[in-house]
């Protein structure tokens, strides 16, 4: 009776082990946020889209509306095209825009959407012309350095224009 009793408990355990691996999976595929909910499809065209990927959230106002469904390469502009589902009844003006925003320093990326002031809203099919492309880390800090030895450059340079004027008069 006891084995019985025992049996059933480690069977318990390893269930609720299942259950927390399958979440844990979900959750690093990002795949839980999974929803029903009907939506209709926005194009954005950015140069770069840094770390984005496919089922990255889209928020507007802190708020999730949406979600990248995918990403692909433009063979004439070399701009990457991203495909976003918007839920449906979130309607935005036909002149919003598009940012590729990350959260904190070092989080995931995501597309921040800011309304414009059209009459018109996007449509199905639509694209959004007003897009900013992710900021890339190392090349802030490669411009930062770029310019720092730059300054450092040009400020080690001898200055000989003051010897040079006492002596011409």
């Amino acid at each position: 009776m006891s084995n019985e009793k025992a049996d059933w408990w480690v069977g318990l355990f390893v269930l609720l082990g299942l259950i927390s691996l399958t979440f844990l999976s979900l959750k690093a595929g990002n795949l839980s946020s999974f929803s029903l909910n009907k939506t209709y499809v926005v194009y954005a065209k950015f140069d770069n889209i840094g770390g984005l990927k496919a089922r990255a959230p889209i928020k507007s106002a802190g708020v999730v509306v949406g979600r990248v469904s995918n990403i692909d390469l433009d063979h004439k502009s070399f701009q990457a095209v991203v495909t976003l589902d918007i839920q449906e009844g979130v309607d935005f003006p036909a002149d919003s825009s598009a940012k590729i925003l990350t959260s904190g320093l070092l989080g995931e990326q995501y597309i921040g959407l800011e309304p414009g002031g059209d009459d018109k809203t996007l449509k199905t099919g639509d694209t959004i012309h007003y897009t900013q492309s992710a900021i890339v880390l190392e090349n802030l800090i490669s411009q930062f350095l770029f310019s720092f030895a730059d300054k450092q450059g040009s400020s080690t340079t001898p200055s000989d224009s003051s010897t040079g004027s006492k002596a011409e008069r």
